[in-house]
């Protein structure tokens, strides 16, 4: 019985080998430097076309921020640091894309995933951390506001 089992698997082992060799040689597979090459000029175009966007948007919200003033004011802040945050991010993913496009083999380019994915996630920790501290500030000032402007009403109607 263990002779027929062992020669099962072995039969197994034999006609799988090249399936097991093949998975062993994807580790060392070497990416071609035409097609990284390729790689690294489409994201840097992309890239500069991001700015570009950016450098446009920016300027929209500069004529609005001037046009309107008071609560718009606040408004424009948000818009921009959504803008940065949106251009920041597309920064990093054309960046990774770069690192991505030079790593030499797949055991490579897993780990500069791996790395990307890790350090994304501490830019959303950082950036709601940020929000959440600045809406606080923001209700803090306009209850603030409200409460002088309710004080104001108050000592009128004693002095009327």
């Amino acid at each position: 019985m263990t002779t027929e089992t062992n020669s099962f698997l072995n039969a197994f082992k034999d006609a799988f080998a090249p399936v097991t060799g093949a998975l062993k040689n994807v580790q060392n597979l070497e990416v071609p430097e035409a097609a990284r090459d390729f790689v690294k000029r489409s994201a840097n175009t992309a890239k500069d076309r991001a700015a570009e966007i950016h450098t446009g948007a920016d300027k929209l919200t500069g004529a609005i921020e001037t046009a309107v003033a008071g609560s718009v004011t606040e408004t424009a802040k948000i818009s921009r640091s959504i803008q940065k945050a949106i251009y920041e991010d597309a920064s990093a993913f054309f960046a990774g894309i770069d690192r991505l496009a030079s790593a030499k083999s797949f055991s490579e380019a897993v780990q500069i995933q791996a790395d990307l994915v890790r350090t994304q996630g501490e830019v959303a920790v950082a950036r709601a951390k940020s929000a959440s501290e600045y809406v606080g500030k923001l209700f803090a000032d306009s209850a603030k506001s409200a409460q002088d402007n309710l004080s104001k009403v108050v000592a009128f109607n004693k002095v009327a």
